[in-house]
């Protein structure tokens, strides 16, 4: 099956890493394996069949009541360009949400995991990746 899109530019739009304090630093050393992966992804038209589509990626500690918490977050944008045969928005939305997830993911993990390893935290990896054909058919319902 060949794809209905196709990436024209991929690109880190922001990064941010923040490690308040060398107290931070070695509390969230230790727990840094409990933090939570998120998940963002929004889009806006550029012209006719051609999306800017941002996915946001953020780790962060679940406790909201710690106060000692480094927090993480790239902001990864693509611009694709959707084939003109493809007008119902639901297939627009599909290839939005899973299709090219799947493609850049890779890409976007790979640059958020050097961000946080390179901030000190060199022990975090997801075993699990996200399954965005999963995760859209539970928005679905």
């Amino acid at each position: 099956m060949s794809e209905n899109f196709t990436v024209f530019a991929e690109y880190i739009k922001d990064m941010s890493s923040e490690t308040p304090s060398i107290d931070t630093y070695l509390h969230v050393k230790d727990i840094i394996t409990k933090y939570n992966l998120n998940i963002f992804i929004s889009s806006k038209a550029i012209k006719e069949n051609l999306i800017e589509v941002s996915t946001k990626l953020t780790y962060q500690d679940p406790d909201k009541t710690s106060e000692k918490k480094a927090y993480f977050e790239i902001l990864y944008a693509s611009v694709i360009k959707i084939d003109k045969e493809i007008k119902d928005k639901k297939n627009i939305e599909k290839i939005i949400l899973v299709d090219l997830q799947k493609k850049i993911f890779k890409n976007v993990e790979s640059a958020f995991l050097n961000l946080i390893h390179d901030s000190g935290y060199k022990n975090v990896k997801w075993e699990k990746k996200p399954d965005f054909e999963k995760l859209y058919q539970e928005r679905q319902d």
